[in-house]
């Protein structure tokens, strides 16, 4: 079996470091992940050896030149993507078995999964059939991208499930913050009702603001007296945090010639390439059109999850410094004498930009994970 996503790798590094040291640095990261000595290489398995030459580069050539070796280094990785399928595994023997009668209530994608992983299975007893075959040696390289696009497939509920559990703990981190906000909103409305009162009994007409005011703080009970005895505040302890990561397209060139329709559209054009056995024949032709289309709704898509990380990274930049910025002002007022009231503003204020930076770390992260369960990359 040929191993031609190791050589691309190897001559990728060799550019850079030599030939010797490019084969050790491949070595060394199949030593440290435990990967069998002999496996051949996939895409995702290089981009996980791209990532450690890139921890290795930034401290040699400094951040700016390695970035830019990262970003041609995956772009190049995804172009030899799109003509070279990564290496089948070996069939496991089994396929999942049926799942028993559904339960009310199961999630929607547990047994698109379930499927997902039959066909990954079929796709690799097939592959090893025909291979086995002398007459269907011409179906090898379409059936090379048929086991190709199925574990893509799999990645594809997966990560869905995934994502599933993430943004329940996420939910479960925002509700908390909600909380701890609304205590303070409650501080906050609890001395203005005080002020209030005390200008009605001054004589002024300030039944309106008071009757408003008095409206807000019941709810705001409402809500606390609902939820904070269901929430573990703790979870919301610590300040949010977000990645600091390189959202550059480059970066991510790999998720579309990864991507599980485009994967499965290169697949029916090398089946229909194997059918006609020419390329003018309309099946080919068609089948051409149809990966053109896949490739190019996955850029779109590629690019609009890029386009709200990054949003949600600018955001939560702009929400962390306000909420610093609430926290500073706070600690001065506080030395300085400030009234209760002020002060109780000013920590409301902190706390409603902490929730909402979480918020957008949170949606960061999640548009991360969808990348890099296409990419594989894991930084």
């Amino acid at each position: 079996m040929t191993d031609s996503y190791r050589e691309w790798l190897r001559l990728q590094l060799a550019a850079e470091v030599g030939v010797r040291e490019a084969e050790q640095t491949i070595e060394s990261s199949i030593v440290r992940r435990g990967w069998p000595a002999m496996r051949p290489l996939g895409s995702r398995d290089v981009v996980a050896v791209l990532q450690d030459v890139y921890t290795s580069f930034r401290n040699t050539m400094g951040d700016a030149r390695a970035d830019r070796w990262l970003e041609g280094a995956t772009t190049a990785l995804a172009s030899f993507a799109e003509s070279t399928p990564s290496p089948a595994p070996a069939s496991t023997g089994t396929i999942a078995p049926a799942p028993g009668p559904v339960r009310w209530g199961r999630r929607a994608h547990d047994l698109p999964l379930l499927l997902a992983r039959a066909h990954a299975e079929i796709a690799v007893r097939s592959l090893e059939g025909i291979r086995a075959n002398p007459d269907l040696k011409n179906l090898e390289r379409a059936a090379e991208w048929d086991v190709q696009a199925t574990q893509a497939e799999v990645r594809r509920w997966e990560t869905e499930e995934l994502l599933s559990n993430l943004r329940a703990d996420h939910a479960r981190v925002e509700v908390a913050d909600q909380v701890r906000s609304a205590r303070s909103q409650r501080e906050v409305l609890r001395l203005t009702v005080e002020e209030v009162e005390g200008e009605a009994r001054a004589g002024r007409k300030v039944g309106p603001q008071m009757a408003h005011n008095k409206l807000m703080l019941s709810q705001t009970d409402a809500f606390l007296d609902a939820f904070a005895p269901l929430i573990d505040e703790t979870v919301a302890a610590e300040d949010p945090k977000a990645p600091n990561i390189n959202l550059d397209s480059s970066r991510f060139a790999l998720a579309v010639p990864m991507h599980p329709n485009v994967l499965r559209a290169r697949h029916q054009l090398n089946y229909a390439e194997w059918q006609a056995g020419g390329v003018n024949d309309g099946r080919v032709q068609n089948a051409r059109a149809a990966l053109v289309q896949a490739e190019r709704e996955a850029t779109a898509q590629t690019e609009n999850t890029l386009g709200a990380a990054r949003a949600h990274q600018a955001a939560f930049q702009q929400l962390m410094n306000r909420f610093h910025d609430a926290q500073l002002g706070h600690a001065q007022l506080s030395r300085s004498g400030a009234d209760a009231l002020t002060l109780a503003r000013h920590a409301f204020d902190a706390e409603q930009a902490r929730l909402a930076a979480r918020v957008q770390a949170h949606r960061l992260n999640e548009a991360l994970r969808l990348l890099n369960a296409l990419t594989g990359n894991a930084e």
